[in-house]
């Protein structure tokens, strides 16, 4: 915490906007800046972490149904918007981050937005245990087994692997080291038998295992993607909208582009973009599958929700995937190096990487289609999927050397001390 001129200026509380005083300026930058009368006010809100809050969606969601009844606070929310310096944007196009890479470390990116409704939900049914599935360094397994501990739940992951890795120890590589640091059961599945049986079935014979063993488990689908996960970016819509109105600029959005791997982010992005005061046009770059895919499960989420609008309506999807899902070509992870250095914004290589990736790819061969326009990226994390990559991003980073430490430098042993 840091005074200035009176002002005091304090990291991002971790509350919702839409519980904040609506009076306050809520800048677009990093760090929120309050009088030390408004910090006591905010101080309020330290103790909501990891607490179970009634909800109310925002006035433009009430016809959706069912309405979840009750959110637990995971996240550290609202998650800063800022400028994104991207090199080689079209004329006048201007982009910026909403960095949900930053609602947390362990629980970081846009998956928390969806367990805050889906384990409120896993509690009020009286579960003990979680089960859920995703591919060997699932962001949405490792968010679950730490969210899942912080509620003293037991969480039982199904990784999905190679074949030939499949009796081996999946190792403590990027999530894999979180998941087993917080005592999830890891069960492994190949990729050939996940095609065949399917996630929906996997998950249900571990459910039945547990069941018989007097277990009390709670399944989330792949991805934390059911019609309730989709509230979590229908609360996100509703945090960038209050950014906006509390802004000191008339800050607005003509696109929101965004990852999709499961569906649950876009189909929330979109129907909450598409009925509230926003009204950005959504674009998803899939990372698996197809756009047709994603079209019809977005659907089928909306369709839960009686939302009465059509997927192609709301959305556009693009495909983004290129040599397959978590596989990465040294062109994408060249950009994603490249990123990092022009701008310091780390992508991870799975989800964010890849679409902007494709939008960037977009932008240089069709850059009237984007001139003018105001986009906001949506950072879905998943910083820790890096390290499985780290042999093939080697040659792609380098600067390093041995210090040239000249002779003639003076020398006296223990000068130097070494903490």
């Amino acid at each position: 915490m840091m005074m200035s001129g009176g002002v005091t200026y304090s990291p991002l509380i971790n509350t919702k906007l839409s519980a904040l005083n609506p009076t306050k300026k809520i800048k677009l930058q990093f760090f929120t800046s309050c009088s030390a009368t408004e910090m006591q006010a905010q101080n309020s809100f330290t103790f909501e972490f990891l607490t179970k809050k009634s909800y109310d969606p925002p006035s433009w969601a009430t016809h959706l149904n069912p309405i979840p009844s009750h959110t637990f606070s995971l996240g550290h929310f609202p998650t800063p918007i800022h400028k994104w310096n991207l090199p080689n944007l079209p004329k006048n196009t201007e982009v910026y981050l909403k960095r949900d890479d930053l609602s947390g470390m362990q629980l970081s990116g846009n998956k928390v937005r969806k367990l805050e409704f889906l384990l409120a939900d896993a509690v009020a049914q009286g579960a003990d245990c979680i089960v859920t599935i995703g591919g060997i360094q699932s962001n949405h397994c490792r968010a679950t087994a730490v969210a899942a501990k912080y509620l003293n739940l037991d969480c039982y992951l199904i990784l999905r692997t190679s074949k030939v890795l499949l009796d081996k120890d999946p190792g403590l590589t990027g999530n894999l080291l979180v998941e087993r640091l917080v005592g999830a059961h890891v069960d492994l599945v190949s990729k050939e038998e996940y095609s065949k049986v399917g996630s929906l079935a996997l998950t249900n014979l571990l459910k039945e295992k547990l069941l018989k063993e007097g277990r009390k488990p709670y399944v989330i689908p792949v991805g934390g993607s059911n019609s309730l996960g989709t509230w979590g970016y229908i609360e996100a819509i509703r945090e960038i909208e209050i950014q906006l109105q509390q802004s000191a600029s008339s800050l607005g959005f003509d696109d929101i582009v965004v990852a999709c791997g499961s569906g649950g982010t876009i189909a929330g992005l979109s129907i909450a973009s598409w009925l509230s005061s926003l009204k950005a046009k959504v674009h998803a770059y899939c990372v698996c599958d197809d756009p047709e895919y994603f079209y019809n499960y977005a659907q089928g989420l909306l369709d839960g929700l009686q939302a009465g609008v059509r997927s192609h309506d709301i959305v556009n999807i693009e495909n983004a995937k290129g040599v397959g899902y978590a596989l990465s070509t040294t062109e994408e992870l060249k950009f994603v190096k490249e990123v990092a250095e022009a701008t310091g914004v780390i992508l991870d290589p799975v989800y964010s990487g890849k679409a902007a990736y494709g939008m960037m790819k977009q932008m240089a061969e069709n850059p009237t289609k984007w001139e003018g326009k105001r986009v906001l990226f949506i950072h879905t994390g998943g910083l820790l999927g890096l390290f499985d990559k780290t042999e093939e991003l080697a040659a792609l980073v380098g600067k390093w050397r041995t210090m040239d430490v000249h002779e003639s430098v003076p020398r006296e042993d223990g000068i130097g001390k070494m903490f």
